[in-house]
C-alpha cells in the first residue's frame, strides 16, 4: 500500500522573516525595531552596526577597577621575583662572576686570596670593635605589645618590627630619660659573636668581607673576636649594666694567651674608635672604676690599634640629629615631600618619634664635637677654610705632605664658606661679616609657655617644655660655633645634656696631670686624656676622601613650630662657590666623618712624643680616595671611601690583613695622603 505525501505549499520570505521575528523573544523583538527606527531617520549612518546581543555581554562585562590593576601588578611582580630567584638559584655558581667579568674584565683577587698566595698567615689574634647602629641589639624582655619576641632582633637584620608595631618598637628601642639604662620591665641586649655585626641588614654587609678575608691566610673564631656592646648606652654604663668592658678584657687576655703571647691586633670603626680609647683609659685605671688591668696592660696585651672611620673630635652630624632629628638625607627628603615627614603617619610623628627615641641614647653625644672653637674654627675662621669642593684629591708624597704647611700657597682664592659657624639662622648671616651679625644673647632667656601639649596629639619631646619664647631666643642668637653649641644643646634639652655632661666631656685639657682628668667622662676624649704607656704599639687612622661632608648647617624656624620640631634645615638654601647645598656645608670626608676629625690626632696631635701622647706612639695617616662603583654588578663597589662601604675597600682590607699578619707601620708605605690634612692641622693652634 502505498503512502501518500502531503505537499507543502511553497513559504515567502516575508513570511521566514515574519515567523523568525514571532519566534524571537518579545524584547528583542522591540530593541532591533527601535535600531531600524534609528537607521531609518538616519542617525549614525557611517557608524558600524552593533548586534543588540554583543552589546548586552558588554553591558554585563565587570569593569576594570584600580584595585584590579593593582593585584595585576603585584601578582607581575612576584611571579617574576620568584621566576628570577629559581633562575638564580639553578644557575652555577660561577655564572655571576661570568657576567660580570665578560662585562668589566678579569676581576681582581680578594684581598685574603691574593695575599694568601703571597704566602701570608694568620698571626696576631683580631678584635673587632663595631660602631653606632651597626651591631644587632635582641629583646629579652618586653612589654605586652612585644610578645613572641624574645631573642628577637629589633635592631639589624630584617627591621620586621618598625613595620608592624611601630610604637612598641619604638617603646623597646628608647632608654630612660633619666637613667640612660632600660626602662621597668624592658631588657634589650646586644646579640653575641661575629655575627652580631657581619651583615647590618639582609645583603648588606659591614664587618663580613673583611672578615672573610682574614678566613683566608688561616683566621678562625677563635683568633677573631667582635667587641659587640649596646651602642646606645654610655661607655661606662655599658660596663654598669653588662660588664662589656671586663668581657673586652678578659677575651684579650685569654686570646694572648692561647695564641703563644702573640699581642691583639684591634680594628675599631666609626663610634667603636671612641669606645676602645674609654677601654684603653678604664682597663689601666684602678677598680671600682676601671678594670684594675695596671699602666702596662696595653703595652703587653695590644700590638696596634687599626681605627677605621674614626670621629676622633666628633662630627657636625651629631649635632644636626640632635637640635633637629635630621641630617642632609632627611631635609632633602624633607623638601621633596613637604609635611610628609612631620605628619602624624598611622598615629606616628616620624622625626618627633625618632627624637625623643634617640635622645635618649646618651651615645650619641660622644660624637658632639670636640675641642672646641680652637679645633673647629670661629665666627671668622677655620681650618678648612679656602676649601673647593671641585678638587680632585690626589696621592701626595713626602715632599707634597711637607709643603702642605705652606698654608698661604694653599688657600683657595674663591670666596670661602664661614665653616667655623656650625649653625646659622639664615643664608645672610652664614655670609655676613662678623661685625654684622646682631646677636642677642638666648642663656639668659625666658623660655615662655608652650601652647603644644593642648593643641597638638604630639610626643613628648623637651621642645615642648621651652615655650615660643625659648625658640624666638635661639633664633635670634643668629649663628653658633662649637663652643656655643653646647650651651645651645643645653639650652633646648638640658635632661638629655644633664645625662651627657656625666659621661662625655668636650673640651680641651690645660693641665693632664689634673686629678679630675682621672674621671671616666673625659677618658674617650683624646684632647683631655692620654694615651696608654705602650712605645712599641702603633695607632693606625683608616678612612675614606673624596665625598662631600656635612660640616655646617644653615637653618630656618619650622612654619608649624608650636606642634613640631621648631627647627629644620633650610634646603632652599644652595651656593655651588662655598659647597653649600640643601641648606648644609660640605667638606672633604666619607659623607659622615670630616677629615679633619677622622686625621687631627694622628697628624699632629700624638704624632711625636706630645702631651697627649707621651711614650711616643707610632702613628700612621692611611686615607683612601673615593672611587664609585663602575656598574650596578660591582654592588656598593671595592674602592668606595664612604664610611661603611669601606670595609668593603680591597686596599684598605689589604692594609688591615697586612698589619694582622705581622707587618709594622712603616712596611706598609708609612703616611697616605689625598687630603690637605697636614695643612689643615698646622692652622690649629694646640698646644703640644
Amino acid at each position: 500500500m502505498s503512502l501518500l505525501r502531503r505537499r507543502k505549499p511553497p513559504i515567502n520570505e516575508s513570511d521566514k522573516t515574519s515567523e523568525a521575528s514571532d519566534s524571537k523573544p518579545q524584547k528583542e523583538r522591540e530593541e532591533e525595531e527601535e535600531e531600524e527606527e534609528e537607521d531609518g531617520n538616519g542617525k549614525d549612518k557611517n557608524k558600524k552596526k552593533i548586534p543588540s546581543k554583543i552589546k548586552k555581554h558588554e553591558e554585563k562585562r565587570p569593569k576594570w577597577s584600580c584595585l584590579d590593576t593593582c593585584c595585576w601588578f603585584i601578582g607581575c611582580i612576584c611571579v617574576s621575583w620568584w621566576l628570577l630567584l629559581f633562575l638564580y638559584n639553578a644557575m652555577p655558581a660561577s655564572f655571576p662572576q661570568y657576567v660580570t667579568e665578560a662585562i668589566t674584565g678579569p676581576l681582581p683577587d680578594p684581598p685574603g686570596v691574593k695575599l694568601l698566595k703571597e704566602g701570608l698567615k694568620a698571626k696576631h689574634p683580631v678584635v673587632f670593635v663595631p660602631g653606632i647602629v651597626t651591631g644587632g641589639l635582641e629583646l629579652w624582655e618586653g612589654r605586652k605589645c612585644a610578645e613572641g619576641l624574645f631573642r628577637k632582633r629589633l635592631w639589624g637584620g630584617t627591621f620586621g618590627e618598625v613595620y608592624k608595631r611601630p610604637l612598641c618598637w619604638v617603646e623597646h628601642m628608647s632608654l630612660d630619660n633619666e637613667t640612660g639604662l632600660d626602662p621597668c620591665g624592658i631588657r634589650v641586649r646586644p646579640v653575641s659573636g661575629l655575627v652580631a655585626a657581619d651583615y647590618f641588614a639582609p645583603g648588606y654587609f659591614v664587618w663580613a668581607i673583611l672578615i672573610a678575608s682574614l678566613a683566608h691566610i688561616g683566621y678562625e673564631e677563635k683568633t677573631m673576636y667582635m667587641a659587640a656592646y649596646d651602642w646606645r648606652l654610655s661607655f661606662q654604663n655599658t660596663e654598669v649594666r653588662d660588664q662589656t668592658l671586663s668581657q673586652i678584657k678578659s677575651n684579650i687576655e685569654l686570646m694572648v694567651a692561647t695564641n703563644g703571647g702573640k699581642k691583639a691586633v684591634v680594628i675599631p670603626h666609626s663610634m667603636g674608635v671612641l669606645y676602645f680609647l674609654h677601654f684603653m683609659k678604664w682597663v689601666e685605671a684602678p677598680a671600682p672604676m676601671g678594670g684594675g688591668g695596671g699602666a702596662d696592660w696595653c703595652s703587653k696585651h695590644i700590638k696596634a690599634v687599626v681605627n677605621i672611620g674614626g670621629p676622633f673630635l666628633g662630627v657636625p652630624k651629631a649635632i644636626a640629629g640632635l637640635f633637629s632629628a635630621e641630617a642632609k638625607d632627611i631635609a632633602v627628603a624633607r623638601a621633596i615631600a613637604p609635611g610628609f615627614l612631620d605628619n602624624d603617619i598611622f598615629q606616628l610623628q616620624t622625626l618627633q618619634h625618632v627624637m625623643r627615641m634617640s635622645r635618649s641614647w646618651d651615645s650619641t653625644m660622644s660624637m658632639i664635637p670636640r675641642g672646641g672653637d680652637t679645633i673647629w674654627g670661629g665666627l671668622d675662621w677655620s681650618p678648612e677654610e679656602g676649601y673647593s669642593c671641585s678638587k680632585k684629591g690626589e696621592r701626595k708624597n713626602d715632599t707634597q705632605i711637607a709643603d702642605q704647611t705652606g698654608a698661604a700657597s694653599a688657600v683657595s682664592q674663591t670666596r670661602s664658606a664661614n665653616y667655623g659657624r656650625i649653625i646659622s639662622f639664615g643664608k645672610d648671616v652664614a655670609e655676613a661679616p662678623s661685625s654684622d651679625v646682631g646677636r642677642i644673647d638666648f642663656r639668659g632667656a625666658v623660655k615662655g609657655h608652650s601652647a603644644a601639649n593642648t593643641t597638638c596629639q604630639d610626643v613628648w619631646t623637651e621642645y615642648h617644655d621651652m615655650g615660643f619664647g625659648g625658640i624666638r631666643a635661639v633664633a635670634e642668637y643668629k649663628t653658633y660655633t662649637a663652643e656655643s653649641i653646647i650651651d645651645l644643646l643645653h639650652f633646648v634639652a638640658p635632661k638629655m645634656m644633664a645625662r651627657g655632661t656625666a659621661h662625655f666631656s668636650f673640651g680641651i685639657a690645660d693641665n693632664l696631670d689634673d686629678p679630675k682628668y682621672k674621671h671616666y667622662k673625659y677618658w674617650s676624649n683624646p684632647l683631655e686624656t692620654t694615651l696608654p704607656n705602650a712605645p712599641e704599639m702603633e695607632i693606625f687612622s683608616l678612612y675614606g676622601v673624596g665625598l662631600p661632608t656635612e660640616r655646617a648647617y644653615i637653618y630656618k624656624l619650622s612654619p608649624s613650630a608650636e606642634c613640631y620640631i621648631p627647627f629644620q634645615i633650610d634646603t632652599s638654601a644652595d651656593d655651588e662657590d662655598t659647597c653649600l647645598k640643601d641648606g648644609v656645608y660640605s667638606v672633604d670626608g666619607d659623607e659622615t666623618v670630616p677629615v679633619l676629625s677622622a686625621g687631627f690626632m694622628c697628624a699632629k696631635g700624638w704624632r711625636g712624643k706630645t702631651r697627649f701622647n707621651p711614650s711616643g706612639i707610632q702613628t700612621y695617616i692611611r686615607e683612601y680616595s673615593h672611587s664609585p662603583p663602575a656598574n650596578l654588578l660591582e654592588g656598593r663597589g671595592t674602592l668606595s671611601g664612604a664610611h661603611v662601604d669601606i670595609m668593603g675597600n680591597f686596599a684598605l682590607i689589604e692594609d688591615v690583613i697586612r698589619v694582622a699578619a705581622g707587618a709594622s707601620g712603616e712596611e706598609l708605605g708609612g703616611d697616605q695622603v689625598y687630603s690637605n690634612i697636614f695643612n689643615w692641622s698646622e692652622k690649629i693652634n694646640l698646644q703640644l
